[in-house]
């Protein structure tokens, strides 16, 4: 960018940033510069990796509040340090961390000296669309454009119906053969990117995808015959402003060369370096106000555009308002920040313009199969996204996926194509309103979301290049192969429903169902509805989702017996806060269906549990662990535990109790099952607008039902 426009851009920007300087978040306590735009020095996030030795770890550090990445492991987990403030406290609770990338400005000007290396190297990459660079937010509009102009029977774009808070709206690309036709029975596989504006690569790929199909349908076998049986829709962008500012700042350089051309002194040069590289969240700045287009910019008052906003990814319907998602309220015990939350959830479920984007689309399509991407951490991820031990709303473990056997062995196909771990959400960390987990239980549709990448959000581009294609032993394969696998599951009938028979010629087939879908509180109304035209010949054969959500399906949970029959209680004295331990040893002498360690202390603070098991070399194994709110007693229940010797952990987080108890019981358990219900579509047969016929219709997974609607829809 020309230094004439970097003038220009600063000084349009200058009245921004004194709005900015307003807001809540500019005000902070004497000596706290966590949040307040002091200087240089503020704008120096650094990528860390903090030790975790356990999940009772991983809780404690999800309630500091900090900005969590999604690459974590046995044993630890990254996250951005945007202020000396954040350190403190992190510090001041007691984890270990080592620094990764000390200075993520920096790491961002080297990004761009290697990506210009890069292009200048070659005129054309290996990928589908031949890119060197990442695009612009205006690049994928006019690609997907591109696209349906090129091949109008093939692809075509369209909008998404909600304008984001910045006044954008939001493209989306539909790819299959006779793709203008109205809809006659195929299903749908919807790939998404950049949910986080910080996450390049996840729109790359997205995007890649879309032009690889295009390019290929008619020369590749495999491609051709799938778009002959699916439509694929790929939405590259889902939060269209907080991506346009991350991909802007993210490339401008460093702005404090111009601190003496700066009307405020210094202070706007700082805060737009590079103000929203790292940014995670969408625009939202006041729950429930749309503000005047532009307004975004004024959350250059949060350290690198991390603090407002809501994050999309705690924002869906499925389960919202459960853990790993803060609350609209700060609690300083719970150390959440509310609207300045990295996991802010939003004032509702589906209170934001983007995810009602993605609501309404999944709705209106029997999407069979749902990849949201996402950076960084090469993972796969399935649902559901609490542990299955996690006690629900409804006072019952939350448990498996109902589709978990399923689920997982799809994972493992798409994770041999690129090397990815196949795991649940809940092993990266607790999470709650995400994407799949709402698609999921709403449709019956499998839903993963792909962690692209190894080590950092937008690295460059080469990287990219080699996610998508494959490196090394996944030459040749990589996400390309994993999404085509996906394709492939999304036509597989003995995953999805089929209902076949006769109709009149040119009437529209609807299926609507509506239900009430749970969030970890209440529920909110919610439907599904989607249709086709029968063809000429009037034949149809429509791939649908079961018409039974997997939400309300049984489940199965162990209940165990009212009392042990085997059991023992320590007791312990003081533990110094933050650092102090105390180990107990139980031995259980016999397989035991569940073992039940409970912990309580007499203030109204924070300890903390974990259990482990002693192997044959004696070494300790975790086996679980307990890291419940200030003033909340924990528990761990270890099920199917295997005689030997147990170590019960006890920490002091931040507790000034003089002593504490721990119960340990053996229990025997029955295997019970949760009732559960079957559900059915409501069918409807209709010709010029009219209805003419309406029935009750149940599908099940592999099902196929024949219905002859000739006679009944002619009315």
């Amino acid at each position: 960018m020309p230094r004439s426009a970097l003038l220009s851009r600063l000084g349009a920007l200058t009245a921004v940033a004194g709005l900015a300087l307003t807001l809540p978040l500019a005000t902070s306590s004497e000596g706290d510069d966590s949040r307040a735009p002091v200087g240089v020095s503020a704008f120096r996030p650094a990528l860390i990796t903090v030790q975790t030795p356990g999940r009772a770890a991983k809780l404690r550090l999800e309630r500091l509040g900090l900005d969590l990445t999604e690459h974590a492991g046995h044993g630890y987990v990254e996250a951005v340090l945007h202020t000396a403030g954040e350190q403190r406290a992190l510090e001041a609770a007691g984890f270990d961390y080592t620094v990764r990338i000390p200075d993520l400005v920096v790491r961002e000007i080297e990004r761009q000296k290697l990506d210009a290396a890069y292009a200048a190297s070659r005129k054309r990459s290996p990928l589908p669309s031949g890119r060197t660079g990442y695009r612009t937010l205006a690049d994928y509009e006019s690609d997907m454009e591109a696209l349906a102009k090129d091949h109008p029977n093939l692809a075509k774009r369209f909008a998404l119906p909600l304008p984001t808070l910045d006044g954008r709206t939001v493209y989306g690309v539909e790819i299959g053969s006779d793709v203008r036709r109205p809809e006659s029975g195929r299903p749908t596989f919807l790939l998404m990117g950049l949910h986080h504006a910080r996450e390049w690569p996840s729109g790359e790929l997205a995007m890649e995808f879309a032009v690889d199909l295009v390019k290929n349908y008619g020369r590749d076998k495999r491609i051709t015959g799938l778009l002959d049986r699916a439509r694929v829709i790929v939405v590259p962008v889902v939060n269209a402003d907080g991506f346009d500012l991350s991909r802007t700042d993210g490339d401008i350089v460093d702005l404090r060369e111009l601190n003496d051309a700066d009307p405020l002194g210094g202070t706007g040069t700082t805060l737009l370096t590079p103000g929203q590289a790292y940014k995670r969240k969408n625009c939202r700045v006041v729950d429930g106000i749309d503000t005047p287009d532009g307004t975004c910019r004024a959350t250059l008052v949060s350290p690198g555009g991390f603090g407002l906003g809501v994050d999309l990814n705690r924002n869906y319907g499925g389960f919202w308002g459960g853990p790993g998602a803060a609350a609209t309220t700060p609690d300083a015990a719970n150390v959440e920040a509310g609207l300045a939350d990295p996991t802010y959830r939003g004032a509702a479920p589906f209170s934001e313009p983007e995810t009602q984007n993605i609501q309404q689309l999944v709705r209106s399509r029997q999407v069979t199969m749902l990849i949201s991407n996402h950076t960084f951490s090469n993972l796969v991820l399935r649902p559901n996204g609490v542990a299955p031990t996690t006690i629900g709303p409804d006072g019952i473990p939350v448990g498996d996926a109902p589709d978990e056997k399923g689920l997982k062995r799809l994972g493992a196909a798409m994770a041999k194509q690129n090397g990815y771990q196949n795991i649940h959400g809940w092993q990266l960390y607790d999470t709650t309103g995400t994407t799949e987990d709402w698609s999921y239980n709403a449709t019956g549709g499998y839903g993963y979301t792909f962690e692209i990448g190894p080590n950092e959000f937008h690295p460059p581009f080469a990287d990219v290049v080699d996610e998508y294609l494959g490196a090394g032993k996944y030459a040749g394969k990589g996400n390309r192969e994993a999404y085509l696998i996906a394709l492939e599951h999304a036509v597989d009938t003995r995953y999805q429903g089929v209902l076949t028979g006769s109709a009149p010629a040119g009437a529209v087939l609807r299926l609507r169902k509506t239900f009430d879908s749970p969030t970890w509180s209440s529920s909110f109304e919610d439907f599904v509805d989607s249709s086709i035209t029968v063809p000429g010949s009037g034949r149809f054969s429509w791939i649908v989702n079961p018409s039974t959500r997997p939400v309300v399906r049984s489940r199965t949970y162990d209940k165990i017996a009212d009392k042990p029959f085997a059991s023992k209680t320590f007791e312990g004295g003081m533990l110094t806060p933050l650092t102090g331990t105390a180990d107990h040893e139980y031995v259980v002498k016999r397989a035991t269906d569940v073992l039940k360690i409970d912990l309580s202390w007499p203030t109204p603070d924070d300890m903390d549990l974990e259990v482990y098991r002693k192997k044959a070399d004696g070494s300790l194994e975790e086996v679980g662990s307990s890291a419940n709110l200030p003033a909340q007693d924990e528990s761990v229940q270890i099920v199917d535990a295997k005689p030997g010797t147990y170590v019960i952990r006890v920490l002091n987080y931040t507790s000034v109790a003089p002593s504490y108890t721990v119960e340990v019981g053996q229990y025997a358990a029955q295997k019970a099952r949760t009732p559960g219900k079957r559900e059915a579509y409501t069918l409807t047969c209709e010709v010029g607008g009219k209805v003419r016929s309406r029935q009750q219709v149940f599908v099940d997974r592999g099902q196929v039902r024949r219905l002859d609607l000739a006679r009944a829809c002619k009315g």
